[in-house]
């Protein structure tokens, strides 16, 4: 999976609104749907459900087992094994969104299914290498270089990959939204005001051939929007939203260690 566009830590603080995801399945529905169908039903909703789950959390799993001492190949047999053993047994069945956010379900899981497993077992419970959700895992070991070096518990290297990895489904969302209203372009030149680094409002203006004032509102539109997207992600895994700003402030710890 490509590395998403990722802003700086600063979380936008404007409150919810409406828009973008709503009347959306939350992911939470997701997980549940795939707990709850038969293996004849998988290939409908279900499968679909484990691909997006999968896909959203296959590498803060895989730096949680690379910073637990696994190297590269064996934290990729570890993640393609629970994952396809999540869709074997269907052991999202057991997760519940009164007894906690999903992603400390997942992690713990996780961790019950390498303190059981050796490679081979990993190898064989994935059918021989081959894992049944296509998760594209080639680039992780390059993302995993770039983690801090400092000593750092692998639950605090899980937490910080899943607040970025949510960060980039956000700016992705966004990025999605703007281009089929047409505004891709707008948001090509805006998106570094998301950033860290002081952004040239000028340079934007002639670019986009708008007044600096003009552009200073835009970029203002953007990060309103941005925050949105950031919500809409959040919602998906939590199971009432009084919970978002909860995990808001969780994701601004996890960015901030």
């Amino acid at each position: 999976m490509p590395d998403a566009p990722v802003p700086d830590a600063r979380v936008p603080d404007a409150p919810a609104s409406r828009g973008l995801a709503e009347f959306m399945p939350t992911r939470w529905s997701l997980v549940l749907a795939a707990g709850a169908e038969s293996p004849g039903t998988r290939a409908s909703g279900a499968q679909r459900a484990l691909s997006l789950l999968c896909e959203a959390y296959w590498y803060p799993l895989y730096a949680f087992a690379r910073r637990r001492g696994q190297g590269h190949a064996e934290a990729e047999d570890l993640v393609q094994g629970f994952f396809a053993r999540v869709i074997e047994k269907r052991d999202l069945g057991a997760a519940d969104p009164e007894r906690g956010r999903f992603r400390a379900f997942l992690l713990t899981a996780f961790k019950h299914y390498t303190a059981n497993q050796r490679k081979a077992a990993a190898a064989l419970k994935r059918g021989g290498g081959h894992s049944p959700l296509s998760l594209d895992l080639a680039d992780a070991d390059r993302r995993y270089a770039h983690e801090p070096s400092h000593e750092e518990t692998a639950e605090r290297v899980f937490e910080r990959s899943w607040a970025l990895a949510v960060l980039g489904r956000a700016m992705q969302r966004m990025e999605r939204d703007h281009r089929e209203r047409g505004r891709g372009a707008l948001y090509d030149v805006l998106a570094p005001s998301l950033g860290g680094e002081e952004f040239d409002t000028a340079a934007a203006a002639e670019a986009l051939a708008l007044s600096e004032g003009a552009v200073r509102v835009a970029v203002h539109r953007l990060r309103a929007a941005y925050g949105k997207a950031l919500r809409a992600e959040i919602r998906e895994t939590v199971a009432q939203d009084s919970e978002v700003e909860g995990e808001l402030a969780a994701l601004r710890v996890a960015l901030a260690r």
